[in-house]
């Protein structure tokens, strides 16, 4: 199988995720997309993550009903923080049947050069852009790079859910129902 790792802090998880993977799914570029929730993103502050299990559970719930859409917590059994480049070796290992590729959004794609390892990733998988709507993606895009056509873009962030949550705001249409409970603090 062509498997997309789609890979983040989903800190917390939002619709735009789960449309993107809803739509890398039925596009038939992948079998399946693995929606992989990093413990510890390098890039991130450890301090203003939620716990991870929490994050693994609100993925759980979003994409529960997606078909071709699976929540993973690969990464919680690797070293932290979470190297791409590793995961992506650790995941040929354990599935040596399966063929990985990486969709990122326009925004690390620009700043790909700076990952850990890039060339060995870019060497050895295929990668998937999406678009972002406020950082277009930057070219040449070498071979078995591929920009997303025709993928929805919203504009919304785990950032600016946070601050709602924060301000007591509702969430509703940011992020999937089946979490929104869970995020807002409410009685289910």
């Amino acid at each position: 199988m062509r498997i997309a790792i789609f890979g983040g802090s989903f800190n917390p998880i939002h619709t735009g995720h789960a449309l993107m993977a809803q739509t890398v799914a039925e596009s038939g570029l992948a079998d399946e997309v693995w929606m992989m929730v990093s413990p510890q993103n390098p890039w991130k502050d450890e301090a203003n993550l939620m716990d991870e299990k929490k994050r693994m559970e609100l993925v759980r719930l979003a994409v529960n009903e997606i078909p071709g859409v699976e929540a993973s917590d690969f990464e919680f059994s690797l070293p932290k923080p979470s190297f791409t480049y590793a995961t992506l070796r650790a995941l040929q290992t354990a599935y040596p049947q399966h063929q990985f590729l990486l969709l990122i959004g326009s925004d690390n794609w620009n700043a790909f050069s700076k990952w850990r390892n890039w060339e060995e990733i870019l060497s050895g998988f295929e990668l998937l852009i999406y678009q972002r709507p406020d950082v277009p993606a930057r070219g040449p895009f070498p071979e078995g790079v591929h920009l997303l056509d025709n993928v929805p873009q919203m504009m919304v962030s785990s950032t600016y859910i946070r601050r709602r949550i924060a301000d007591g705001k509702s969430l509703r249409f940011l992020v999937p129902e089946a979490i929104r409970e869970h995020l807002e603090g409410k009685p289910e």
